[in-house]
């Protein structure tokens, strides 16, 4: 089916654009055919041929993330997945890049809250190849002081770069870091510098035992393979490998309900005010996050979202604002930033923000904005489908966040599926007062002033 994907694009296109005809009952979304099997040591296998190019995406999600980051240990998922990439009993450090680029492919990872994906895109002839080396480092991985400390020095320059350096670094780092009183989530995934100086080589190794085994690994392969080839290589390379006798701890905290509005001011290096609200949100999983994700795109996706028109064009209030969903396994958040305009207030623009979220409350939002904000969505997600790697990441996503990976192939009909009165609902029942956090980031040189900038 994906091989004909760039002219079923074209079609999907012009029918999700014709408006005003509405999008849920006009359009029939694509289907990923795939295969989804488990080895007898637990590893799930989850896998979707398509011989439009000989290439092959290879993907292993690991189910643990930030929030599984050891107490007062915060980032070491983070660091761990760096950590990957170094040497194995087999290969030399660095060797991924190898076996990848130098045959003209790539590969990455990334740490999120609740997962670490590794990843890779070759020539379909490599796949075997980077089977082998994705076993390799599960199970023969050298946890090594020498590796530890220069990969531990890596992570604490990407907290300089990526929390301390940039203006709203900081900003960013605290609406995390305060939407969260007893979840790990409180704990950002770049970790801190006191945790990070504070990690020994034995803590790495102990983390590396309990949560990088194959029952929790799902690994993910797309492109240009086949089949039966493709399970020949699985059980030949991962199947030897040994599922422990150790319980895989998972996080029981739950975030407590918010009961009132919670406020802050802190000060940083930027030059302008900025103002963040954050919301308590559902799981993922949960159905509310697709009328969620239409009034994240109404507010603020692009410069004619409402908040971008209103703040930024209207009122002149803000350089910039964004909404985002922020969607994650045990609680999600929804978060609207702004950086203030020269000269304006926080208050103002705090009230600005508050008075655009009860438009949305009070009145239901048209049939062309609604499907405005279907086809943006939409449009994004099968644009992204449209490579081995994009529909890799889907499946991976849909299958260890979601429980499903069939997921994928009724996500985009959800959506199409939201009503204006599913919008209203949502924003209801979560933008309330009682589940607000408000965060006003001040410039230093205000403290000098008394804050005068509010």
């Amino acid at each position: 089916m994906f091989s004909k994907a760039p002219v079923l694009l074209t079609v999907l296109s012009s029918l999700l654009f014709s408006l005003p005809i509405p999008v849920a009952s006009q359009t029939r979304m694509p289907q990923i055919q795939f295969t989804d099997r488990k080895l007898p040591n637990g590893l799930r296998v989850i896998s979707a041929p398509d011989h439009s190019s000989p290439t092959v995406a290879i993907q292993v999600w690991y189910h643990v993330g930030s929030k599984d980051d050891p107490n007062q240990r915060s980032g070491f998922a983070h660091l761990f997945e760096h950590m990957m990439f170094k040497s194995t009993r087999n290969m030399k450090s660095e060797m991924m890049d190898r076996l990848t680029e130098d045959v003209g492919g790539f590969n990455n990872a990334f740490t999120a809250d609740d997962v670490t994906v590794y990843y890779e895109v070759v020539p379909s002839n490599y796949l075997e190849t980077l089977l082998w080396a994705e076993a390799d480092r599960l199970s023969a991985l050298n946890v090594d002081d020498g590796n530890f400390k220069s990969e531990r020095d890596v992570v604490k320059e990407e907290f300089r770069q990526t929390v301390l350096s940039p203006p709203y670094g900081r900003f960013e780092f605290l609406l995390q870091q305060k939407s969260f009183v007893a979840h790990p989530y409180k704990r950002p995934g770049i970790g801190s510098m006191e945790d990070l100086d504070a990690a020994l080589l034995n803590d790495v190794r102990e983390f590396h035992s309990t949560y990088y085994r194959p029952d929790n690994a799902t690994l993910v392969v797309v492109g240009d393979f086949d089949p039966e080839q493709l399970d020949a290589w699985v059980d030949k390379y991962f199947g030897p490998l040994t599922k422990p006798d150790r319980l895989l701890p998972r996080v029981q905290i739950k975030e407590p309900a918010r009961k009132g509005e919670v406020r802050f001011t802190e000060y940083g290096t930027n030059d302008l005010p900025a103002v963040g609200l954050t919301f308590l949100t559902p799981a993922q999983s949960h159905p509310d996050s697709y009328p969620l994700e239409i009034a994240q795109a109404i507010l603020g996706v692009g410069a004619s979202s409402r908040l971008y028109n209103a703040l930024v064009y209207q009122q002149q209030l803000v350089a910039e604002v964004t909404a985002t969903t922020d969607s994650r396994e045990d609680v999600s958040l929804f978060l609207i930033t702004a950086v203030l305009s020269e000269g304006k207030k926080p208050a103002d623009v705090e009230r600005s923000l508050l008075a655009e979220i009860k438009k949305l409350q009070d009145t239901p939002v048209s049939l062309a904005e609604l499907n405005k904000a279907k086809n943006q969505l939409i449009t994004s997600q099968l644009n992204e489908r449209e490579s081995s790697d994009g529909r890799a990441l889907a499946l991976g996503e849909a299958a260890v966040l979601l429980g499903n990976p069939n997921n994928v192939n009724t996500d985009l009909s959800k959506l199409q599926a939201v009503t204006a009165a599913d919008v209203q609902r949502v924003m209801r029942k979560y933008f309330t007062s009682e589940n607000r956090l408000v965060l006003h980031y001040l410039p230093e040189a205000s403290k000098s002033t008394g804050g005068a900038t509010k």
